[in-house]
């Protein structure tokens, strides 16, 4: 077998090792995960302003492309509640909600950002996950859950309201207050109180009944599925939808039919930028979860393969009717708790969603919108974390600021402005940060060759040397802070002959930064002084020597920190 082939299709790899235990043990995953899925499926799809038979569409063969091309175990994709309400978003800005039109641009959104995330992973992009700082994403995440949560809030009382972010959402319902249906207000109320006692009190309750740990995790995960057949029910016993109570309604009988997004230059053009920050945003919640859990069980994601699997399963979304998706939080935790132990169960999973979308959408015709809209806020606020604010207040401002800014855009702008900011706002942080690099002054632990900063510890120096350690690569945004540094440090210390830059922890030197060292140099020179480097690494010392800057230096290049200070350390 080709390797190439088999990074491109990992699906060879397990397979082949593929035995009755780890039948057994997906089957039971998909059981499990099947249930939670029928009812969030259906949420999700109404979420993103979309009839909920496409929540289980883009449910089924973005799951199974996945488990061909996707590396984790235990990743379940799908639709997720972020990604839903950024489609909402995008999507509303361009075509009204309810029409042909709307539905074909959440097709072609899907394509295009699995074009994009397919095209990331053949070129090894995936390394453009670390310019989104995890403090950023949450902040963002926790944002957009509050919108979702607000958002919902419509169906729970039955009014009508519209916004796309806090303020525009809080106003509208405000303005409809008055049009509120009490009888869907109850049941929207009681659903959602049921659903947070599910999370929190069924399962120390069924520990107490003696029940095994199997027994109490199904029932748990079948709380949703519970809710959806209790108040549909009631819906139907009662005549409910005659007075006022918002259905599903009729929901198609089939499986995922096949589909074709617009490839009209006018509406791709309007979707690419929502498209490429969908990508983003869905790759790196789901790389976070697939490592997360990999790492329990001592397996490897790839994150390039990863984005290939992420890229064919929305591609398959945007070919069977479905809106995009990603790898979701809370189904990947509840396969991996489950005892998944290959992609298959996310393909055994797909084969339960079909049955359901043909055998029981049926049954969900007097399915109350309320009951869907308590299931993503029950979700959804489980992502709000405001102790990152704290968190980041404690280890750096600098950090509190990006979280607090990317919260404060977002709940005011919405999530585009939300996310796009974040993504600025994580480049713009690293930027700072390495803008000014640590730069300590170093001397030496007497009795050993070690060196360390003078003001941490009790240090040996001479006052013709002095020695700075430069902690980050030198480039374009640090140079001239370099340049300052060492000018205020030697200008007006007359007794200093050599200066040694330390170089054991800088990785790369480019041309700006070159340029600042060949004035460094000259500056020194004008005042008498030396210039050395030691501590150099090959890569840099092989750039440094295609240049001049060498030929040109004042001082010399040394092995190690000690041979300078014992060459130089005479004056």
């Amino acid at each position: 077998m080709r390797p190439d082939l088999k990074r491109y299709l990992p699906i060879l790899t397990w397979g082949r090792a593929y035995n009755k235990s780890a039948l057994s043990n997906d089957l039971m995953a998909a059981f499990i995960v099947t249930i939670m899925l029928i009812p969030q499926s259906l949420a999700y799809a109404l979420l993103a302003g979309l009839p909920p038979e496409a929540g289980l569409y883009a449910s089924i063969v973005p799951i199974m492309l996945y488990a061909v091309f996707g590396t984790s175990r235990s990743l379940a994709v799908g639709p997720v509640a972020v990604v839903s309400l950024m489609t909402a978003a995008a999507l509303s800005n361009i075509v009204e909600q309810g029409t042909m039109g709307y539905a074909v641009a959440a097709l072609s959104l899907a394509g295009l950002s699995g074009i994009i995330l397919l095209a990331m992973g053949l070129f090894r992009l995936g390394f453009v996950a670390n310019f989104l700082s995890h403090p950023v994403i949450a902040g963002f995440i926790t944002a957009s859950g509050i919108i979702i949560a607000a958002s919902q809030l419509k169906h729970i009382l039955g009014i009508d309201a519209h916004g796309h972010n806090l303020l525009d959402l809080v106003i509208s319902l405000v303005k409809h207050l008055p049009e509120i249906n009490w009888i869907t207000t109850v049941i929207g109320v009681l659903a959602t109180g049921f659903l947070f006692w599910v999370r929190k009190g069924l399962k120390p309750l069924l520990k107490r009944l003696g029940l095994g740990p199997t027994l109490i995790g199904i029932a748990v995960k079948a709380g949703p599925v519970a809710v959806v057949v209790l108040t549909t029910l009631a819906v139907w016993l009662f005549g409910l939808a005659d007075q006022g109570v918002k259905i599903v309604g009729a929901v198609p009988q089939s499986l995922p039919p096949l589909t074709l997004p617009s490839f009209s230059p006018a509406l791709l053009n309007q979707l690419l930028l929502p498209a490429i920050l969908i990508s983003l945003i869905g790759f790196v919640e789901s790389i976070s979860v697939a490592q997360t859990l990999a790492a329990k069980k001592r397996q490897r994601i790839d994150p390039d393969q990863e984005l290939i699997g992420l890229g064919a399963a929305n591609i398959g979304a945007s070919l069977t009717g479905g809106f995009p998706v990603t790898g979701g939080f809370s189904r990947s935790v509840v396969n991996f708790d489950a005892g998944a132990e290959t992609p298959a169960a996310g393909a055994f999973t797909a084969i339960g969603l079909a049955i359901a979308a043909l055998a029981l959408t049926p049954l969900i015709f007097f399915l109350p919108k309320a009951t869907l809209a308590a299931t993503i806020i029950v979700a959804v606020l489980s992502l709000v974390d405001f102790s990152i604010l704290k968190r980041s207040w404690d280890y750096s401002k600098a950090d509190f600021a990006a979280v607090s800014a990317t919260i404060l855009l977002t709940l005011a702008l919405g999530v585009e402005a939300g996310v796009s900011a974040g993504v600025a706002l994580s480049i713009l942080l690293h930027l700072y940060k390495s803008s000014r690099p640590h730069i300590a002054e170093v001397g030496q632990v007497p009795g050993t060759e070690h060196f360390r900063n003078i003001l941490r510890h009790d240090v040996i120096t001479d006052p013709n040397v002095v020695t700075l350690r430069v902690d980050e690569s030198l480039y374009f945004a640090n140079a001239r802070y370099l340049e300052d540094k060492i000018h205020n440090r030697v200008a007006h210390d007359k007794a200093i002959r050599h200066v040694i830059l330390q170089c054991s922890a800088i990785n790369e030197i480019d041309l700006s930064a070159l340029e600042s060292l060949e004035m460094i140099n000259e500056r020194l020179r004008e005042m008498n002084v030396k210039l050395h480097l030691s501590e150099v690494k090959g890569p840099v010392m092989d750039r440094l020597k295609q240049a001049h800057f060498l030929a040109e230096m004042t001082g010399r290049v040394f092995l190690s920190q000690y041979d300078a200070v014992k060459a130089l350390g005479t004056g």
